[in-house]
């Protein structure tokens, strides 16, 4: 840390250094990490040579060359697991692309925000329409994050001290649950759907509805299991699946979530994503995130702010519903667009459509010798199959084939792999892939 030779990237010179050292009152660069133990510090980050933009640009072009994407070169692709890739409508990046929304950063002032905060408003008009919720903020970080920030108030709502989250919830997702429990002192109880048993101290139900192997889960009988202990339900949604199947406002969930990625966003390597959150008129309060409004200035004109802003930022730390603070406004922007651009029906036809070609390719690959469904149950765009050998080289001879295969879920079902369709699968696609695990079933 204390190397003051010349960084290749960083045009700063010794003397540069040497006079921002002086201005804050230091002798060197350690003197700023003196609160680190030297165990825990990088000892220089050795770096290569620099290079020229022309050699840079040529680096950085082999290395993306080495990326399979899915589309390109008739590569099919059946991967799924909380990232999921649908078609985007051309609306959609035309509209995103603009500067005065690229650019544009949380609106803390309005009188010169207002065509932000007017989207966010619609953001969260269309977001409380999809979930069929009271009242929604304007985004949080990913599905995973709206998930645990749901858990969290529904403690800070009941004053109790337990989360129960079903057993069917994507793996990842119940780690983002527990690392933000533990950071409240509370207890994360996993509990499977067959035996939903909640006590006096249990906050919530939290329930992933497609979950995490693509199948429905039996969402009445879990809301009366969270509302007879006094717990709040809270849900974690496709938000794709909801243009064919009953949202979490019908069936009687209190803090209503979902990943908005399927909404018009590419895969883009795993994020940014965005979170969809809404939840009772009643628990507005308790709401992490920001909830923009609109109203009339003194000459009748339309106009938006933030009404409800109860992050650490704005407010008493203490008094915070959530430390959430960076602004996923672009990604927001882009399912607002998707959503008004496909529109109710379009929607459902999107389901419709992952709905039948997932069934499609079910019922064609398990009537291949040694494959089969190992559950029971209706299932949305994804599903399990159960292989004739290890989902491992399964995956690698679907490779070979211009075929990326499902996840493997060995650890949870024996040779399990996750497969998911959408509506950017082809028949022939499909038919491909079953002609390729077909070469590998038993002779």
């Amino acid at each position: 840390m204390g190397d003051s030779s010349p960084h290749p990237y960083i045009p700063n010179t010794d003397a540069d250094r040497q006079a921002m050292l002086q201005a804050i009152g230091v002798q060197s660069v350690d003197d700023l990490f003196a609160d680190i133990p030297p165990q825990f510090r990088i000892d220089g980050l050795r770096l290569p040579p620099g290079l020229t933009e022309a050699e840079l640009l040529r680096e950085l072009g082999t290395l993306a060359a080495r990326n399979r994407v899915p589309g390109q070169d008739g590569l099919a692709c059946f991967l799924g697991a909380g990232a999921y890739r649908h078609f985007i409508p051309s609306v959609v990046p035309q509209v995103i692309g603009r500067s005065e929304y690229y650019t544009a950063y949380t609106p803390y002032q309005p009188e010169i925000s207002q065509g932000t905060l007017q989207t966010m408003f619609e953001f969260q008009s269309l977001v409380c329409e999809l979930l069929a919720m009271d009242v929604a903020n304007a985004g949080m970080y990913d599905g995973a994050s709206a998930l645990a920030e749901g858990c969290l108030m529904a403690a800070a709502v009941t004053g109790r001290g337990r989360i129960a989250v079903l057993s069917t919830v994507h793996p990842a997702y119940l780690e983002v649950v527990r690392t933000y429990a533990f950071g409240k002192d509370l207890t994360v109880d996993v509990v499977p759907p067959q035996e939903v048993e909640l006590g006096p101290d249990h906050a919530c139900l939290a329930v992933q509805s497609p979950n995490f192997f693509g199948y429905l889960e039996e969402m009445p009988a879990l809301e009366q299991a969270a509302h007879r202990a006094g717990a709040l339900l809270v849900t974690s949604s496709d938000p794709i699946s909801l243009g064919l199947f009953r949202p979490p406002g019908h069936y009687g969930a209190d803090i209503a979530t979902a990943e908005g990625q399927p909404l018009g966003w590419p895969l883009s390597f795993g994020g940014p994503y965005l979170g969809l959150f809404a939840c009772r008129q009643q628990f507005l309060r308790n709401m992490p995130g920001r909830v923009v409004g609109r109203t009339t200035d003194r000459d009748g004109r339309t106009g938006y702010v933030l009404t409800l802003q109860t992050r650490e930022q704005h407010i008493r730390r203490e008094r915070a519903t959530s430390n959430i603070c960076t602004s996923q406004q672009l990604v927001a922007l882009a399912a607002t667009v998707y959503l008004t651009a496909v529109g109710r029906r379009g929607l459902r036809r999107i389901a419709e459509l992952c709905y039948h070609k997932a069934h499609y390719a079910a019922g064609r690959i398990t009537a291949l010798p040694g494959y089969s469904l190992p559950l029971e149950g209706v299932f949305f765009k994804e599903f399990v199959v159960r292989c004739p050998r290890p989902p491992s080289q399964v995956n690698q001879a679907l490779l070979e084939r211009g075929i990326i295969g499902g996840l493997d879920v060995s650890d949870r079902i024996e040779n399990g792999m996750l497969l998911c369709v959408t509506e950017m699968n082809t028949r022939e696609e499909i038919d491909r892939l079953v002609e390729a695990l077909a070469s590998l079933s038993p002779r």
